[in-house]
C-alpha cells in the first residue's frame, strides 16, 4: 500500500448529531448543501449532478460547472452508523478509481450545548501532500454548506 497522508478539519454545528447526519445523506437536502458548498467555497458554478444512494455499498455522484469545465466527485459508501460516522470512497479522477481516497465523518454530541462537531478525516495518497491546505479548505466549505441547509 503506498504511503498515505491525511487531511483533517473540524466543524461545530448549531444542530443534533441525528440531523448533520441525515442532511449530509437526505437526497432531497444535498443539491441544497452542494451550491451552499460551491458559494462558500468561491465557486459560484451551477450543480449538475447531484445524486446518491445512501445505503452501505452505494455510490454517489456530485457534480458542478467551473471555469474549466465539470467538476465530478464520486464514490461508495463504506460505513453508515447514524449518528456518529460516515465514511466513504472519494474519486475526483477516473485514474484515482483503483486506489481512492477515503473520506470519514466523525460526528459527535457538543458537551456542553446542543449542537454537533464533526471532524472529517481525508486520508489520500502522499503525492497529493501539497493539496492538503487545498483539500481542507474545500472540505471546511463542504461542511459550512451543510449547516447553511440545517
Amino acid at each position: 500500500m503506498p504511503d498515505r497522508i491525511e487531511a483533517k478539519v473540524t466543524h461545530r454545528f448549531k444542530a443534533s448529531p441525528e440531523r448533520v447526519y441525515d442532511t449530509f445523506l437526505d437526497p432531497d437536502q444535498v443539491a441544497h448543501w452542494q451550491a451552499a458548498w460551491l458559494r462558500h467555497g468561491g465557486m459560484g458554478g451551477d450543480v449538475t449532478a447531484s445524486e446518491l444512494d445512501p445505503t452501505v455499498g452505494g455510490a454517489f455522484l456530485f457534480a458542478d460547472k467551473r471555469e474549466d469545465g465539470e467538476a465530478r466527485h464520486w464514490g461508495i459508501f463504506l460505513h453508515l452508523h447514524r449518528p456518529t460516522k460516515i465514511a466513504f470512497t472519494w474519486i475526483v479522477d477516473e485514474s484515482e478509481e483503483d486506489d481512492p481516497s477515503e473520506v470519514t465523518i466523525i460526528i459527535e454530541p457538543e458537551l456542553d450545548g446542543p449542537g454537533a462537531i464533526a471532524t472529517l478525516y481525508h486520508t489520500m495518497d502522499a503525492q497529493w501532500a501539497d493539496y492538503v491546505p487545498q483539500t481542507e479548505k474545500g472540505w471546511r466549505a463542504m461542511l459550512e454548506g451543510i449547516e447553511t441547509v440545517l
